[in-house]
């Protein structure tokens, strides 16, 4: 089986250089770096070409898209065609602020193992708000399929064909990229988790984050009120859609 790791990295991001190269010596595949979109170099004919501020889907997503989470979705669609590109039966996508832990290779193997080519396996940061029956299991590594998936981009392998579904439901977007996901009903990606969790974000070590950006106070208590809102109403429609 064909399997190459994607780290994606802003290449003015200078403190995650390094951790990057780490990170490529200590993977137990061969990786490549994506560099990311730049959200400083987007003009406003590239956001008008793939956002829409008018909501394509049902839930209405209640926030316009800051331009760094413009750039982050065309980031992971870079990798999704480095896929496709590079002939892949699936591929490691990583964004450039994750760490390993032990037991990931263990864990990567069982992915690779269960994957088949239009299935979607996340490596999430957390556990919380994915549940459902697993599919796979080697030992105390196991892989399930989440009624609902979670949030976070950090690590995903993906195969060949969601890769390709993915790039096509996407070509335009009115939502971030973790939430569009979620959204089973638009594309036929099996979407599924693996457990323990065997990764870290460590952003806070690298500079901090560069997709969120300032917040204004309003801004805030908006996404405050709205925020849970929002993600009500997508489970009770993912339930409806199954």
């Amino acid at each position: 089986m064909k399997v190459s790791a994607f780290i994606i990295h802003l290449k003015r991001a200078e403190k995650r250089g390094e951790h990057v190269q780490a990170l490529m010596q200590r993977l137990p595949i061969a990786s490549e770096i994506i560099d990311a979109v730049d959200a400083q170099q987007l003009g406003k004919s590239d956001i008008a070409a793939v956002y829409s501020r008018k909501s394509l889907h049902f839930p209405a997503y209640p926030f316009d898209l800051r331009i760094t989470e413009i750039a982050c979705f065309l980031s992971h669609r870079k990798a999704w065609q480095a896929i496709v590109d590079d002939n892949l039966d699936a591929g490691l996508v990583i964004e450039d602020d994750v760490d390993i832990d032990a037991g990931f290779a263990e864990q990567l193997k069982l992915a690779v193992e269960t994957i088949k080519p239009a299935d979607y396996i996340r490596f999430p940061r957390w556990p919380r708000g994915e549940v459902s029956g697993e599919i796979a299991r080697s030992g105390d590594m196991s892989i399930m399929q989440p009624k609902l998936p979670g949030l976070g981009m950090q690590m995903q392998l993906i195969g060949r064909d969601a890769a390709i579904a993915l790039l096509a439901a996407t070509e335009v977007f009115d939502r971030p990229v973790d939430t569009t996901l979620q959204m089973r009903w638009l594309h036929p990606v099996r979407m599924l988790s693996a457990r323990p969790i065997t990764i870290r974000e460590i952003d806070f070590n690298l500079g901090g984050t560069v997709v969120q950006g300032k917040k204004t106070l309003s801004d805030k208590l908006k996404r405050e009120v709205l925020r849970p809102y929002y993600r009500v109403l997508l489970f009770l429609y993912s339930k409806i859609r199954g």
